[in-house]
């Protein structure tokens, strides 16, 4: 079974050019399958049943895993499943009439406008990581990119005297992102005063975010930076890096920002995942409403 996950993990990057990100995801998850049903003593893909599939989802939900999870699991499940057919592995795919179940869509957590203001100011521009996390934080929220593409950005892939960067996303699909002035300020110091001092001569990298180490800082290096960040701008709600990606996305529909242009910049490829945020935005003005009128 092991080897067929293989066989199946190499196939997602090399046919279908999958993110690093979404492959370990789904080999996560398939991983937990197959583990189950070699406790269920299946030594054979061949030999899974429909019933398997369930008691497998049933598992999951009685160890108190979200319905969001579940239904990732589902589609894992579902892919694999239909790579083995296709690759005369197996012959049948038991996962066919499973249904997915339904997710509770909630609706994302955003900063408000003096809240991003603290977050931005925090960083201290005494040492070269603080230049570095000005310019990180200010990108994301410029730009509204994931944290994986920021990570991933080089050099050649800035562009700021003309105003955009270029990042890969789902799927290596390229997208033209506009960076304002204030983003393309903070770069330019980190350039100047921040990068120079991290980048390890011995080790030549075009990675534009580099560590203590003078290496591409890492999605996890990241999020450990931006919690202590958090902590010193005194902001009390759960904070992740998509965070700054949700309160772009909110803050430019609330200031007359078209959904189609919103999706572009984000990278989405259905619209209806930037729907999300004009709910976002129909509940502020809701709260604003019963906050200050005289007869709420």
């Amino acid at each position: 079974m092991n080897d067929q996950l293989k066989d199946f993990t190499h196939y997602m990057i090399v046919e279908r050019g999958l993110s690093q990100n979404t492959v370990v995801s789904y080999e996560r998850d398939l991983k937990n399958y197959i583990r189950f049903l070699q406790e269920q003593e299946l030594d054979s893909l061949n030999k899974v049943s429909r019933a398997n599939i369930i008691q497998f989802l049933k598992m999951l939900k009685d160890s108190s895993k979200s319905s969001k999870t579940i239904a990732r699991h589902v589609a894992s499940v579902r892919a694999f499943h239909q790579f083995l057919l296709r690759e005369k592995a197996v012959d049948q795919d038991p996962s066919v009439h499973i249904e997915t179940p339904q997710i509770e869509r909630t609706l994302p957590k955003v900063l408000s406008l003096q809240e991003v203001e603290k977050l931005m100011e925090t960083p201290l521009m005494n040492s070269p990581f603080g230049y570095r996390d000005r310019a990180m934080l200010e990108l994301l929220y410029a730009t509204g990119i994931r944290v994986s593409e920021m990570t991933e950005l080089n050099l050649p892939d800035v562009h700021l005297e003309m105003g955009f960067i270029r990042c890969l996303g789902k799927g290596n699909k390229e997208r033209i992102v506009p960076i304002g002035r204030t983003a393309a300020a903070a770069i330019t110091d980190y350039l100047d005063k921040g990068r120079s001092r991290l980048h390890n001569r011995k080790e030549a990298t075009d990675a534009l975010f580099l560590n203590h180490h003078g290496k591409r800082i890492t999605r996890q290096g990241f999020w450990k930076n931006l919690k202590k960040i958090a902590l010193e701008a005194g902001i009390q709600k759960e904070l992740t890096p998509h965070t700054l990606r949700h309160s772009f996305a909110t803050h430019l529909l609330e200031n007359g920002a078209d959904l189609r242009a919103v999706q572009e910049m984000l990278g989405h490829a259905d619209i209806s995942t930037t729907q999300i945020y004009t709910h976002v935005t129909k509940t502020r003005l809701k709260d604003v409403y019963q906050q200050f009128h005289p007869r709420a």
